[in-house]
């Protein structure tokens, strides 16, 4: 009788409950049971061999995931076919395993191939997460479709800023919008740290948060009354100004602090997800503070943008519209300050969007070429894969497993395999797009929200899911056409005739792709150097430029602010290693921007709006000599054209061929801005032309007035220094001259000339880098087509190169037939990528510069780069091919 004191036996430890349920789940009906009851067994044999709970639960799951499995083989079926009555996880199950353990015992294989698709797949992923949220995505505001910019229109449709006047009349006329809010660029000084700041803003009327949707997150919005003149001086700064300058103290609203030496009320902080596309670099905002008084608010004053949200069920046709009829009773009551009649109404986001679409759209279209020749290259893989299994597809189908049985399980093969690449190219996806934003020209909208995010996995996802269906799909279907009685005798070396013209198409289509990609890059790379070989019109070399600016109340008048420009130049002047220094107002291939129309006293217009306009450039007095801009007739400007003297200025030579042609306009006398105010201005030279907006432009209208005799001081201006070494090395001793003048004014735009003139094509360059790194990759996978298929081949071929050696074939003569093949296909390709790549050219035309779509030298040079390539690949098969030993070739077979 046993002890009632002992304690009771406690019971032996139980499957894991996950386990049992899982099975009794994947399991048919009638073979749950007595397989749970064997298991059962068998788990409780493992304890009883001395194996403790963990290590016999640990068994118990391995057995549970090869359930499928092993009730296959004992149903008589080979692993890859399901047993009848089995569900469809079952089958899956079953499928997953097999790819898995096949893929796992072909591990160079499988590495080539993933790592084929990953780099297609992350190349695609990573330009998708550039190209959605810049052309796809809506903007980040509510309803964004009523989000548009309103513009005036010239006489040639081009798009003009507003005046503050016509904008005044648009927001009371109108009905077609619900708000409407002008807006201007704005630079400020925050000074208190060892070195002042220059904070980007944007001066706006009080109705512009509200235009947009957006309400500060700390806060409030501007009022109406703030946005008059004499009013309050207040400010909203951006989140990251917020965090970054007062680190995120919340007690900042409705405190003050100095811009430019005033002192302004912050009563509003901005959201972190706030997006200003419309000026990205903007770091704070102002009120407007114009009146129809203030002189700069005049009708010809162009410098605001207008942006509009338009009402419930107005489209923007019928915004335009009415704005034309209102337009129209505008210039009819103002004849003389409007050159054009009618505005331009599109939406906010193809305002944004525009300008790098073409590049954007090309850059998608080159990607999706890689993506198509990875896919390519996969599927050659896999049909010669498929070839080597033939044997095993008939022992398949002898033993019942119907094609649809095949096709699956070779599609479960084709979409793991994607899985894998998928997963990795989401890897590559993440480091491609690290180096797009490092890449990115300055003007890139949206930059912020480009990254590997949501939408950008379900892209992922889709585009995966795609590829391994669309690679999966050829292998599989040659696969289910064979002959049991032959695929069961025939060697695991020989290929169909349908399958080896199926991957002899593929690599055509690779070269054919690779074509167009080269194509493509050649282009543009010839484009970037005729780009470059363009003068600029002054001499960038040993070049620095930076931007003085002042602010505060100490900057009030005219002659103070003259004066410290003077000292600046003085003290830059006596830097050692400094040859030459000037002051100017812009710099050339910058985004400044100065315009002002030119009335001549000899040639007057009814409409002086129709006079044409200039780029101002207020300069000291050796600026020419500085960026070495030649005088073409009559004189320069020296320091003895002070404010006190004759008004005098210099015109470029493309406006003197086009307002004075075939007369000399020396000695005629113009006035800048308003045509009956201001002093007239003598012309006393002709200077060469300068690139003023980009490399690719024009030479625009440009006239050189001294800096004293402008009407007003300019608050900042760039100070440009031609040095005897390398000019970055004066940075330092340079930045200490400036601030020995003044330490609170702030200095910006430190760059060399060199840079500027590099960066003036950084869209292109953008674009070229691209393209090239596309075509690189697109060359290297066509090179590894041609090879894997001559590979393929010579084995396939080895009983009758066997033959052909045996009757007296040499070694040329084999090598010969291996080459002569690839360069057939070679040769198929690029025919057809000439075709395609001449098409792309034409639509790409925007790219290019002073070179034809078709040019011949590129196509020349890239036809002769895919046959060397095309030749190096052919060369190891064909050099394995002539060194068989027929005897052995010939005994093996």
């Amino acid at each position: 009788m046993s002890d009632p004191r002992s304690p009771a036996p406690s019971p032996p430890p139980a499957p894991p409950a996950l386990a049992v349920w899982l099975l009794s789940r994947l399991l048919p009906d009638e073979l749950r049971e007595p397989f749970l009851g064997d298991l059962e067994e068998s788990f409780h044999h493992e304890l009883r061999r001395g194996r403790g709970p963990a290590a016999a639960g640990w068994w118990y799951w391995r057995e549970t995931l090869r359930a499928p499995l092993t009730l296959s083989r004992a149903a008589g079926h080979p692993a890859s076919s399901a047993p009848r009555g089995d569900g469809p996880m079952t089958s899956l199950l079953i499928d997953l395993h097999f790819a898995f353990r096949l893929l796992a015992r072909r591990p160079a294989f499988t590495a080539l191939v993933t790592l084929t698709l990953a780099l297609g797949i992350g190349a695609t992923t990573a330009i998708f997460s550039a190209v959605y949220p810049i052309l796809f995505a809506p903007l980040p505001f509510p309803h964004p479709e009523r989000l548009v910019m309103v513009w005036e229109r010239d006489q040639k449709g081009t798009p003009d800023n507003f005046g503050f006047a016509t904008y005044r009349d648009v927001v009371d006329a109108n009905r077609s919008f619900d708000a409407l809010a002008a807006m201007g660029h704005s630079e400020v000084t925050m000074t208190g740290r060892a070195e002042p700041e220059r904070l980007e803003g944007q001066k706006v009327s009080s109705t512009f948060f509200r235009t947009l949707g957006v309400a500060p997150a700390l806060g409030r919005e501007f009022r109406a009354t703030e946005d008059v003149p004499g009013a309050e001086r207040v400010t909203i700064l951006s989140h990251g100004l917020w965090r970054s300058r007062f680190g995120g103290d919340s007690s900042l609203v409705g405190r003050q602090i100095a811009l430019d030496g005033i002192p302004y009320t912050v009563i509003g902080v901005m959201p972190a997800s706030f997006e200003n596309v419309l000026d990205p670099k903007a770091q704070l905002w102002t009120p407007l503070r114009y009146d129809l008084l203030l002189a700069w608010a005049c009708r010809t004053c162009r410098h605001l943008r207008v942006v509009g949200r338009l009402k419930a069920g107005v489209s923007v046709t019928d915004a335009e519209r009415e704005l034309g009829v209102l337009s129209r009773r505008i210039v009819a009551d103002h004849p003389k300050e409007y050159e054009g009649v009618g505005m331009l109404v599109p939406t906010l986001h193809e305002q944004v969007t525009g300008g790098v679409k073409p590049a954007l759209l090309a850059v998608l279209g080159a990607v999706a070429l890689v993506l198509l020749i990875a896919c390519a290259n996969v599927t050659n893989l896999l049909l010669a894969r498929a070839a080597q299994r033939e044997g095993e597809f008939s022992v398949r189908a002898a033993l019942g497993a119907g094609h649809v049985r095949v096709i699956r399980q070779l599609l479960t093969e084709s979409l793991v395999l994607a899985a894998i690449g998928g997963v990795l190219g989401i890897g590559v996806a993440w480091l491609g797009v690290q180096a797009l934003v490092a890449l990115s020209p300055p003007g890139l909208p949206r930059i912020g929200a480009i990254g590997v995010n949501g939408p950008v996995l379900v892209f992922a996802v889709l585009i995966t899911t795609t590829v391994g269906l669309a690679f999966g799909v050829a292998p599989a279907l040659h696969a289910t056409r064979g002959d049991l009685y032959h695929g069961l005798m025939r060697t695991s070396r020989r290929l169909t005739g349908s399958r080896r013209v199926t991957r002899a198409s593929l690599v055509v289509s690779e070269v054919a792709l690779a074509m167009v990609l080269l194509v493509g890059s050649g282009l543009l790379l010839r484009s970037m150097t005729r780009l470059f070989a363009v003068s600029p019109g002054f001499d960038p070399s040993h070049l620095l430029t930076m931007e003085v600016v002042t602010g505060g109340p100490r900057f009030t008048s005219d002659t103070a602010t003259h004066a410290y420009f003077q000292r600046v130049l003085e003290a830059a002047g006596a830097v050692p290693g400094v040859e030459t220094a000037a002051l100017t107002s812009q710099l050339p291939l910058t985004n400044d921007y100065d315009a002002y129309g030119v009335h001549s006293e000899a040639r007057p217009r009814a409409n002086t709006e129709q006079d044409p306009s200039a780029h101002r450039y207020a300069v000291s007095g050796r600026y020419l000599e500085t960026m070495r801009i030649p005088v073409l007739r009559g004189r320069g400007l020296t320091d003895r054209d002070r404010g006190d003297g004759l008004a005098v200025l210099l015109i470029n030579q493309a406006f003197a061929r086009r307002e004075w042609p075939g007369t000399d306009p020396i000695g005629q006398r113009v006035r800048l801005g308003d045509a009956t105010q201001g002093p007239w201005r003598t012309i006393v030279g002709i200077v060469g032309d300068v690139k003023q907006v980009s490399l690719s432009a024009d030479q625009p209208n440009a006239i050189y007035v001294p800096e004293e005799q402008w009407p007003w001081a300019d608050f900042e201006m760039s100070l440009v220094v031609r040095t005897r070494g390398d000019p970055a090395a004066l940075v330092p001793a340079l930045r200490r001259a400036v601030w020995s003048v003044d330490r609170d004014q702030p200095i910006v735009r430190v760059s060399t000339m060199e840079r500027l003139v590099t960066g003036s094509a950084a869209e292109r360059r953008f674009t070229l880098v691209l393209f090239e790194s596309f075509a690189a990759v697109a060359l290297i996978m066509a090179a590894a087509g041609i090879y894997g298929v001559l590979a393929g081949t010579v084995v396939e071929r080895r009983p009758e190169i066997g033959v052909r050696a045996a009757l007296g074939a040499t070694r040329a003569n084999i090598l010969m037939l291996v080459v002569r093949q690839g360069l057939g296909l070679t040769t198929i390709g690029i025919v057809l990528g000439l075709a395609g790549a001449a098409a792309m050219a034409r639509i790409a035309t925007s790219l290019l510069f002073g070179i034809s779509p078709v040019d011949l030298f590129t196509y020349v040079g890239v036809t002769v780069l895919l046959v060397v390539v095309a030749l190096a690949a052919c060369w190891i098969p064909a050099w394995r091919a002539a060194r068989l030993d027929p005897m052995a070739t010939l005994r093996t077979d």
